[in-house]
Formats: structure tokens, C-alpha cells, sequence
């Protein structure tokens, strides 16, 4: 059983900040690429930034220069610094990540979400 678990979530004003965070747990081998996404209603959930098991990042255009993802293997866990949030921002944001129970069991798990809301 692997569960991932999001936190950091909030309400900020135009131009805060947030950080997220995302705890894997369970039979872990392995963790892969990690990655946040983030979904509002009516739209297609899009990628935000992702991170490699080696420390390589990819960004969204959007999102370039005002977040970064990292992550720390020894806690399986892995961040946003979510930096002068504007309010079409505001979003549930998502945790995925790719998983190794063993080397041939790989699967892509996700969290339950976290709202951001960016408001004045």
C-alpha cells in the first residue's frame, strides 16, 4: 500500500506565497519522477513542474520564475515554493508521483489535492 499525502494549502493575497508539501508512504522500493499539477473546475488537469529521482526539474511556461520544485529522498517527499501567486493561481494542486513497489511493480500514484486560493 502507497499513499501520498499533501499539505500547505491555503488562502494568500495576490503576490504571497505558499509552500506545498507531499509525504509518500507505504511499501516504497523506489520513487521515480514527482511531479505537482493543478486542476480547477471545468478545466484539464495541467502539470506544474516536475523533478526527477536525480534532481532534474521542468516547469510550465506559466509557472516559470515564481515556483520551484524540489524534493528530499530521505523523507520521500517532495515540495512547491509557490512564489508572487496570482490569482488565476488558484487551483487545486495535486501531488503525483511514480512509484516502485519492486523493479518490475511501477505505478503512478496521486494525492487527494490541496486548494490554493489567491485572493485580495
Amino acid at each position: 500500500q502507497v499513499q501520498l499525502v499533501e499539505s500547505g494549502g491555503g488562502l494568500v493575497q495576490p503576490g504571497g506565497s505558499l509552500r506545498l508539501s507531499c509525504a509518500a508512504s507505504g511499501n516504497i522500493f523506489a520513487i521515480n519522477s514527482m511531479a505537482w499539477y493543478r486542476q480547477t473546475p471545468g478545466k484539464q488537469r495541467e502539470l506544474v513542474a516536475a523533478i526527477t529521482s536525480g534532481g532534474r526539474t521542468n516547469y510550465a511556461d506559466s509557472m516559470k520564475d515564481r515556483f520551484t520544485i524540489s524534493r528530499d529522498n530521505a523523507k520521500n517527499t517532495v515540495y512547491l515554493q509557490m512564489n508572487s501567486l496570482k490569482p488565476e493561481d488558484t487551483a487545486v494542486y495535486y501531488c503525483n508521483a511514480e512509484i516502485l513497489r519492486n523493479l518490475w511493480d511501477r505505478r503512478n500514484y496521486w494525492g487527494q489535492g490541496t486548494q490554493v486560493t489567491v485572493s485580495s
